[in-house]
């Protein structure tokens, strides 16, 4: 405990001055934030490039960020032929309506989207199954997108989609489940008030925006794995006017972490020097440098890396670890000065912690060890990877 307040009061120290020196502050948070202090999500805000290190230009920069983000909003949830904030009416016309062939029509590209929309629902629906946080009502309805006529509400896009489609299958096959789905959405919203979302639909809506602003790359899954953690580090501060806006600083902290790491998504870069494949064979290259038997024997069993350590380098070991361990790892990985050098001394740590065991076990063994990484100490794994680092 002692120790606890002693690394909470250096913090406090280094938030009281004017300007935070970042290598002072990446080699506290690299050693782990303080839980419960109210520290790590403004340390992740600086660490991910939102907050800059002078502390008087924070109120100038969340104004500025928070109110772009709501202008995403406005902007990129509407329906063709709706009324902007502008009060202008986006006009349905013959040469812009829903069954227009156009490629560059308005409805083709909202229709386009919803197929986005239904991968991102799909997917945010199942973030950290073992928590109930993302099930749970947030602290504050957004305004924006609740109490707005111009702004369509995603979860009723997100029905009239499946409705849509279930439609077409009835039409065609005459079968449907229209009704089955109405049913499961009533019972899912319920325990909703009016006006309310529940957590994950907030990180829906910022995937959806993001894949709106970056159409080269749009949503590929697994960035809802990449993103729930932050979220919920923001969304969890203990002060409530920084949680008020955890969805606008989680935008930006995101969209900033896979500006690092987009590379890993993309499969034509798969075998470039920043690609995934690169990566791995960084990683397994430090495995042989570091426990040359280990090594051979995933060479022997023909165990590659791209069966089990894929995951864990593009999405960051978010599902390798409870979410604590996790956001422990991350304080880590985000203030590295290499950044993502130290990711992979945490991987291959992984795989010499599970040593004896790999060097016992056959080959459908192994691979279920490594796919399904075990409970560990958190911090005596995070020694390890240090010791390889150096």
């Amino acid at each position: 405990m002692a120790n606890y307040k002693a690394r909470v009061q250096i913090f406090r120290e280094l938030f009281d001055r004017e300007s935070i020196p970042i290598t002072e502050l990446q080699t506290l948070c690299f050693n782990g934030i303080p839980d419960d202090s109210g520290f790590r999500s403004k340390c992740w805000k600086i660490l991910l490039n939102y907050l800059p290190v002078q502390i008087s230009e924070w109120p100038a920069v969340l104004l500025k960020q928070r109110n772009l983000y709501e202008r995403f909003i406005e902007e990129m949830i509407v329906t063709p032929g709706t009324i902007s904030k502008s009060g202008s009416r986006v006009d349905v016309t013959l040469d812009d309506h829903p069954l227009n062939p156009n490629p560059d029509g308005k409805w083709v590209a909202y229709f386009k989207d919803n197929e986005v929309l239904l991968q991102i629902n799909k997917d945010v629906r199942r973030l950290c199954p073992d928590i109930s946080f993302f099930q749970q009502p947030t602290d504050y309805p957004c305004e924006i997108t609740m109490n707005r006529e111009e702004v369509e509400s995603l979860r009723d896009r997100v029905q009239q989609t499946v409705i849509r489609s279930a439609n077409v299958t009835r039409n065609r096959s005459g079968i449907t489940n229209v009704s089955l789905f109405k049913k499961r959405a009533q019972e899912e919203y319920q325990h909703l008030a009016p006006g309310q979302e529940a957590h994950w639909e907030v990180v829906e809506r910022i995937l959806f925006i993001y894949a709106k602003l970056n159409p080269g790359q749009s949503y590929v899954q697994g960035m809802n794995e990449i993103i729930g953690p932050i979220y919920y580090t923001f969304a969890s501060d203990p002060d409530p006017e920084w949680r008020k806006y955890a969805e606008a600083d989680t935008f930006f902290c995101f969209t900033n972490l896979m500006s690092e790491i987009r590379d890993f998504f993309i499969k034509t870069l798969d075998h470039s020097a920043t690609g995934i494949g690169a990566m791995m064979k960084r990683l397994m290259d430090m495995v042989e440098e570091h426990d040359f038997n280990i090594w051979q024997r995933l060479q022997m069993q023909d165990i590659k890396p791209q069966y089990f350590c894929f995951r864990w380098i593009t999405l960051l070991l978010s599902q390798e670890f409870p979410l604590p361990d996790l956001i422990r790892v991350w304080d880590s990985l985000f203030a590295d000065k290499n950044r993502f050098q130290f990711l992979l001394c945490v991987c291959c740590a992984m795989i010499i912690w599970l040593r004896d065991k790999i060097m016992h076990n056959d080959f459908p063994s192994n691979m279920k060890l490594l796919q399904n990484f075990p409970n560990v100490d958190i911090h005596c794994l995070l020694e390890k990877a240090v010791e390889l680092q150096r």
